[in-house]
């Protein structure tokens, strides 16, 4: 019980890892939740600080979720990986080092996937920039690639019942997360990317 416990800990601290707010403070002398939509993710730090500091962050919190999948392994735990993995998320979406404002958790959700089922993980990335190339819209495509996730998974794992659970939850907070994005697509008033 106690080696469960400080696992699921340890991985709601790693996804507690603020990537945007560490990267653009020491490098930016930007705290980006100052700026844009204020959120601590990836698509907030490309809109903020550019391209090259949106994809080391993005990088930082897709590997927050693989590693938090990785570390029932790593301690000797008895947890399914994609427990570890949700800590992760919550962590993210709610971190203890950034006053509990954090990110969307796409990012960190597709690195559950990676280190889970990494063919998943390489067929939602494609989908994810398809999408953004047709659409320009990262929040759209965020969303597209969690219901892809949920609908793969529905027509060829639907016998891995922790993973289904895990992606419908993880598809129902993106989608609550990204709630105002909707609206804004809707009115037309959602910022398209210019580096796509």
């Amino acid at each position: 019980m106690i080696i469960f416990i400080i696992t699921i800990l340890l991985a709601y601290l790693v996804g507690s890892i603020p990537s945007g707010l560490i990267i653009g403070k020491v490098f930016y002398k930007t705290d980006i939740r100052e700026h844009g939509s204020k959120n601590l993710g990836g698509t907030n730090t490309f809109r903020t600080l550019g391209v090259k500091a949106g994809l080391v962050v993005t990088a930082m919190d897709i590997l927050k979720g693989t590693l938090a999948t990785q570390l029932p392994l790593i301690m000797g735990a008895d947890i399914h990986p994609l427990a570890a993995g949700v800590a992760a998320v919550f962590g993210h979406m709610y971190p203890v080092f950034a006053g509990f404002r954090g990110g969307k958790a796409v990012a960190t959700s597709g690195g559950i996937l990676l280190g889970y089922h990494p063919l998943l993980f390489l067929l939602l990335v494609c989908v994810f920039f398809l999408s953004l190339y047709l659409s320009k819209y990262v929040s759209l495509s965020s969303m597209v690639a969690a219901a892809v996730a949920l609908l793969y998974t529905l027509i060829t794992d639907i016998h891995d019942i922790p993973l289904l659970i895990v992606l419908s939850v993880i598809a129902i907070f993106i989608f609550i997360r990204h709630r105002a994005n909707i609206k804004r697509i809707i009115d037309k008033t959602e910022p398209k990317i210019k580096w796509l």
